[in-house]
């Protein structure tokens, strides 16, 4: 009879075991999405390289630019918070792994019962009762014959990654952000200085005018179209100021820290130490870290969509109890109170209110909703990566056009200065000039700045400043 027992026992014990190939979860493949026209560019990429690969600290060439990126990842508050987000993951992975893991429970419990007696049940409570002592430990275990629990650490490891990307995700953004505010401030300052040296030859023309219409050589008119065209430098001094102020507050900011004045160095010096070569497209799925976010959390919905599906098959479960028991406190730990056993169980759901194929139905949707997500971080990616390189393309062919524009303004408002003095013109063809000479060398400053902008924004597109 033990013998048959045993071999029961033995049978339940490694069933498990024999039932482990039969998994109904199935493993996860990337699908296939066609990447070659992602860039929409006449200039097709062949370059395996991306100069997403270098690092921002090899990128950029300005000491102060540098030392900024290092300080807002370092303090940043997007930073740290994405950090904890990966703490928060990690400890669901650790869960993940300890699932395939036996459960083990302790409990020790005292009772004391009455006994029917002719003195009625509360007099027992005093003359008749017995008390019961138990110590008993509960180890169960559930045999993964599904995949459930490996589908559950999978999704859970992939919930992890995506925290990961997330966090690189940031960091990418970061750079660029601190990145774009730096060249801005640049070309504010540098944008700020035309301005002012405007305002002094506006301030120094008011006066010339004003002593020609004491000589009779001006009219009034010319005086006020003057101090016009004064005030309005001394106003768009102003709104540059406020602007950089604010941009100013900004880096702060991204910096983690209060709002203050930052040291630089100026628009002219800004150069870059790496080529701008694009790399295939198919790059955008090893550097782009929201890609790779949208992929692990596709990576998460199919597994727990998995999960879902094994909650329609039976689950098999080993527990076993083992401890002491006994009527008298002073045999309680006694080899004579030891107690053991062994059981097998198999769980089979029949009717649940639909609650598992609910669960299921969803999981898929969620699936489907995940796949699409990622499809659509691709397309974005492509089109964020095409538009900068376009920028960049145009910037640089205006810096031709509109250079050449500067000189020839100014060179038109130095004849219109002779030509006036000569009585060819009057005071207004050289208002109009100089107010076209300031607006252009403005125009200019942004274009360099449209350049430098664009540059930023491709780097982070392809993927660039989280290494």
């Amino acid at each position: 009879m033990k013998k048959i027992v045993t071999n029961k026992l033995i049978v339940v014990a490694f069933l498990p075991l024999l039932l482990q190939s039969c998994f109904v979860a199935k493993t996860y493949e990337r699908p296939a999405i066609e990447t070659e026209a992602l860039f929409r560019t006449d200039q097709l990429p062949q370059d395996s390289i991306s100069f997403a690969s270098v690092s921002y600290k090899d990128l950029f060439t300005d000491e102060y630019l540098k030392g900024y990126i290092e300080k807002g990842l370092e303090n940043n508050l997007d930073i740290r918070i994405a950090l904890q987000n990966i703490n928060s993951a990690a400890a669901y992975v650790k869960q993940g792994k300890a699932n395939y893991l036996p459960t083990l429970n302790l409990s020790a419990t005292g009772t004391r019962t009455a006994q029917n007696s002719a003195n009625g049940l509360y007099g027992s409570l005093f003359t008749n009762p017995y008390s019961v002592y138990d110590l008993t430990g509960t180890l169960s275990w559930e045999a993964d014959i599904w995949g459930k629990i490996r589908s559950g650490k999978r999704a859970n490891d992939a919930d992890y990654l995506q925290t990961v990307e997330a966090h690189k995700a940031v960091k990418t953004d970061l750079v660029a952000q601190i990145a774009a505010t730096y060249y801005q401030l640049l070309a504010l300052d540098e944008q700020i200085e035309v301005t002012e040296k405007t305002i002094i030859n506006r301030s120094k023309s008011l006066e010339t005018i004003k002593e020609l219409k004491v000589a009779g050589q001006a009219n009034q008119v010319g005086v006020d179209q003057t101090a016009a065209q004064l005030y309005s430098a001394q106003s768009q001094l102003l709104d540059l100021k406020n602007a950089l102020f604010i941009t100013e507050n900004t880096l702060s900011l991204l910096l983690g820290e209060e709002p203050q004045t930052h040291s630089r160095s100026t628009l002219e010096e800004q150069r870059l130490a790496s080529e701008m070569q694009l790399g295939v497209p198919s790059l955008l799925l090893r550097n782009r870290p929201d890609i790779l976010q949208a992929e692990y959390a596709l990576i998460n919905a199919f597994e727990l969509a998995n999960v879902a599906k094994s909650n329609f098959y039976p689950s098999i479960t080993l527990s076993a109890n083992a401890g002491y028991n006994s009527l008298e406190l002073d045999n309680w730990i006694d080899s004579g109170s030891i107690f053991a056993n062994l059981v097998g169980g198999l769980t089979q759901p029949l009717l649940n209110g639909r609650k598992i194929r609910t669960a299921y139905e969803v999981s898929k949707a969620n699936q489907e909703q995940a796949l699409l997500q990622f499809k659509k971080a691709l397309l974005t990616a492509g089109r964020e990566v095409s538009e900068a390189f376009y920028d960049f393309q145009i910037a640089v062919e205006k810096e031709t056009f509109i250079t050449n524009q500067v000189i020839a303004l100014r060179r038109a408002e130095e004849n219109s200065q002779e030509l006036l003095n000569s009585g060819y013109l009057t005071y207004l063809d050289l208002l109009t000039a100089r107010e076209n000479a300031l607006n252009a060398e403005l125009n200019l400053i942004d274009n360099k700045l449209s350049q430098l902008s664009a540059t930023v924004e491709l780097y982070r597109s392809l993927g660039g400043g989280w290494h």
